[in-house]
């Protein structure tokens, strides 16, 4: 029910800057809540940022406030994670991922129930 296409992964050094994008089809972009994850080599899926479409809360994890923002273009139906200052340890494979309104929770966002995922973008950040 909702497709989700992820692009704008890549290879940066220290200290530079990628815009990553996620578009969503197959349902009502306004209803939906989208995340940012991260799958890093010997460590477990992580969430890096969320937003509620319809009602823009955001939350960042610790690792990247100040440095990642998650941002939406509803004309386009894009969910946007611009990643700047990157590190090293932001090295991973990202993945955006889709929840329906009713199974996302703005003020906790670990408790969303993530049912649709793109197939990730790999950025790769050099010391």
């Amino acid at each position: 029910q909702v497709q989700l296409v992820e692009s704008g992964g890549g290879s940066v050094q220290d200290g530079g800057s990628l815009r990553l994008s996620c578009v969503a089809s197959g349902y009502t972009f306004s209803t939906l809540c989208i995340g940012w994850f991260r799958q890093v080599p010997g460590k477990e899926r992580e969430g890096v940022a969320h937003l509620s479409i319809g009602g823009g809360n955001t939350y960042y994890a610790d690792s990247v406030k100040g440095r990642f923002t998650i941002s939406q273009d509803n004309a386009k139906k894009t969910v946007y994670l611009q990643m700047n200052s990157l590190k090293p340890e932001d090295t991973g494979l990202y993945y955006c991922a889709a929840a329906y309104s009713w199974q996302c929770y703005p003020l906790n966002p670990r408790m969303t129930q993530y049912d649709y995922w793109g197939q990730g973008t790999q950025v790769t950040v050099s010391s």
